[in-house]
């Protein structure tokens, strides 16, 4: 019998991909999916993408959703306790093992398996330390399409904000911007591919800013504010 895992949805390309992978591994029986929500949005953690798709995506991908909802600005203590709480209500279903889809971030990493280690549960990481440029790539070849839903301005400007991804979007990256989105560049909402059953019928709104504080021992920017654009997509 296969242990049992929970898969950690973002509903971006990474998480298509690791999926992708882990089924195809069949090593690990998925149970469902878990994302984080931003309670008083009801949009997705960083991606800025609706519930209504989020939902669509799982009955899509056919398993079910474990919806995690998170504070507008919770404190680390507050993340923690509501992660625990809900790790925990997992595991005592059986569930050992959490999927995640990153890729080379050495501390999430460290954080993730720490939280883990302590319910005793453990983290598995499909894509990790594989080369990001090769990974898009593969990505597109499996036939994966995928709409950018948020960017950090400190890297790219508004116009990314609501491009597919593809080859000229690729080329189009600056230098100093991982292929991945990795570094937090850029989010994605991925509505098509060899894991879904149907694709995920959406319209593009508008696209607009939005400011968050940074932490005070971040002394990168004078203004002490991150700065993103946020691309609505519409449940159709």
């Amino acid at each position: 019998m296969k242990p049992k895992a929970i898969f950690n949805w973002s509903s971006g390309k990474d998480s298509a991909l690791a999926l992708y992978k882990i089924l195809k591994e069949n090593q690990f029986a998925i149970t469902s999916l878990l994302t984080s929500i931003n309670q008083e949005f009801q949009r997705i953690s960083m991606h800025g993408v609706p519930v209504s798709l989020l939902e669509k995506q799982a009955e899509s991908l056919g398993f079910p959703l474990i919806k995690m909802e998170i504070p507008k600005e919770p404190s680390m203590e507050d993340y923690q306790k509501i992660m625990s709480e809900t790790m925990t209500k997992i595991k005592s279903q059986g569930v050992t093992y959490s999927v995640f889809g990153d890729i080379f971030l050495e501390d999430l990493r460290t954080y993730r398996e720490e939280q883990l280690q302590s319910i005793g549960m453990k983290a598995v990481f499909p894509l990790w330390k594989q080369n990001t440029s090769d990974l898009i790539q593969e990505f597109l070849d499996l036939g994966f399409k995928t709409i950018v839903t948020c960017v950090n301005e400190t890297y790219l400007d508004k116009s990314f904000a609501g491009r597919i991804i593809d080859e000229d979007f690729i080329k189009d990256l600056p230098e100093n911007v991982d292929t991945c989105g990795e570094n937090g560049e850029f989010h994605t909402f991925t509505f098509d591919g060899p894991v879904f059953k149907n694709p995920i019928a959406f319209e593009i709104g508008e696209t607009v800013k939005k400011t968050y504080p940074k932490p005070k021992s971040d002394e990168t920017s004078e203004e002490g504010e991150y700065v993103f654009w946020f691309c609505d997509l519409i449940s159709k």
